[in-house]
């Protein structure tokens, strides 16, 4: 699988944190050969009450598993077999200016999965809008606390868990706020949930160009597309932006999207599937 030329990953700044050693778009691939390359070191450790939700810091000293499911934990990428170099994977997007893993989990694939929930953006009067020709789309955004940007509502597929689950449980968390509900409240959103979300279409499996990525971690999502034809069944979910998400809104898929990381692409791919306007 061909993968696109990350931008993002390469951003100066690191999450805000440190500074990248400049890599030019000529330079990103590993089969260019580059002798002054010296990309910053940077792994950040978090303080994880369960473990296992972190690799070891040093990647070099572990019996890690790449490219295989290693336990519970899935080390393989949907862009096909990385490179491990002295027991390092190397991002198969090519250079980014950072080694180690930066803000990221786990050495190599890090896996999410993200939920893009649609609807037709209708008139006051109920007719569904059109522009160019083509229906519109709206999805529904959530405003991320760490970088104050629009996104998908998706994260991190725990081990053991599917991608499916995954986005299900994020929309739940981060456009519902189920974390925050009381037990009877948590039973009906499952319910409705499980019940809207019972026919997703996947849309996207592979790289993403995430501005947490570094030379040997990476994020990677499955990303499934929920449509509500009529937008009817959509209708009686209240969103409330909880978790991760500052704000939760209704959004017009369009060509002015800035969205996080990859999201503007992963949208797009709904855009197509449903032939709508962009």
């Amino acid at each position: 699988m061909a993968i696109p030329l990350h931008v993002k990953a390469r951003q100066a700044e690191y999450q805000g944190k440190v500074k990248r050693f400049p890599v030019p778009d000529e330079k990103v691939p590993w089969s260019v050969a580059w002798a002054e390359y010296s990309p910053v070191d940077y792994t950040v450790e978090r303080d994880l009450s369960t473990p296992g939700q972190q690799d070891a810091q040093d990647a070099k000293g572990s019996a890690l598993q790449y490219n295989a499911l290693d336990g519970r934990v899935d080390r393989r990428s949907y862009t096909g077999e990385y490179t491990v170099v002295r027991g390092v994977p190397m991002n198969p997007a090519g250079r980014t200016g950072m080694a180690g893993r930066g803000l990221l989990r786990r050495w190599g694939p890090n896996h999410a999965a993200d939920a893009i929930v649609t609807r037709w953006k209708r008139t006051e009067e109920g007719t569904v809008l059109i522009s160019d020709g083509k229906a519109v789309l709206e999805f529904v955004a959530i405003r991320r606390k760490d970088t104050d940007t629009w996104a998908v509502p998706g994260g991190k597929v725990e081990p053991g868990e599917t991608a499916l689950a995954t986005s299900m449980r994020e929309f739940a968390e981060e456009a519902m706020n189920s974390l925050e509900a009381s037990s009877n409240e948590l039973e009906e959103t499952k319910q409705l949930i499980e019940k809207l979300f019972h026919s997703g279409t996947q849309v996207y499996a592979g790289y993403v160009d995430d501005p947490r990525n570094t030379d040997n971690a990476w994020m990677e999502t499955v990303a499934f597309n929920f449509h509500d034809e009529t937008g009817e069944a959509f209708s009686r979910i209240k969103l409330q932006a909880g978790d991760d998400a500052g704000a939760v809104k209704w959004t017009e898929l369009s060509k002015s999207l800035d969205l996080y990381a990859s999201h503007t692409q992963l949208v797009q791919e709904v855009v197509k599937l449903r032939n709508a306007a962009w």
